[in-house]
Order: structure tokens, then sequence, then C-alpha cells
């Protein structure tokens, strides 16, 4: 089994910072790439970003980009999430994600292993 723990989210000022970590445990040879996921009340869980194993691919969706920043280390099993310039819309709750796979997609399905999440609120 692979376990993905996410840590760090919290209620945030708009124009305010938050970095948020995802620590896998378990079996961790089976996670390559990984990606962060939000969603909101109502909505469908979007990407947000994605880092390949080797963290030399890298994507992130047009609202983020400029914004947020994915890096990971590997060596403490750890993918991170820099949230800066945080806006209203990017309440949500977010989901770190694992794929068996040394790159994956923006898609959901690209994904096998999924932590419980963890709530970011941004007030105006």
């Amino acid at each position: 089994q692979v376990m993905l723990v996410e840590s760090g989210g919290g209620l945030v000022q708009a124009g305010g910072s938050l970095r948020l970590s995802c620590a896998a445990s378990g079996r961790t040879f089976r996670v390559y790439a990984m990606g962060w996921f939000r969603q909101a009340p109502g909505k469908e869980r979007d990407v947000v970003g994605t880092i390949s194993w080797s963290g030399g691919n890298i994507y992130y969706a047009d609202s983020v980009k400029g914004r947020f920043s994915i890096s990971r280390d590997n060596a403490k099993n750890t993918v991170y999430l820099q949230m800066n310039s945080l806006k209203s819309e990017d309440t949500a709750i977010y989901y770190c994600a694992g794929a068996r796979a040394v790159v994956a997609g923006p898609m959901k399905e690209d994904y096998d292993y999924w932590g419980q999440g963890t709530q970011v609120t941004v007030s105006s």
C-alpha cells in the first residue's frame, strides 16, 4: 500500500502564501510522478500541477501559472506546492496524487494513489 498525506492547508488572506506538503509512505517505490489537484464546492476535481519523478517535467494549470510552484525531495518522499499571491478562487480542498509512471499527465485517471486532502481557504 501507498499512503499520501497532505499538510500545510489553512486560512490565509488574499495575496498571501501557503506551502503544502505531501508525504508518501508505504510502498513508495510504486509511486513516481506526482500531482496536485483541487476541488472547490460543487465543482470537479481539477489539476493544479504535476511533476515527473526526476522533476524535469513540470506542468501547471493556466490558472496558477506564475503563482504556484511544485517541487519534490525524493530522499524525503515528499512533494511540495508553494502557493503565492493567493486569490479567493483558489479556495478548495487540495489533493496530492501519485502515479505508477515516471511521467504522468494532468488527468485524474493518470493517477493511482490519492491523499485525503487539505483545505485551503483564501479570504478576500
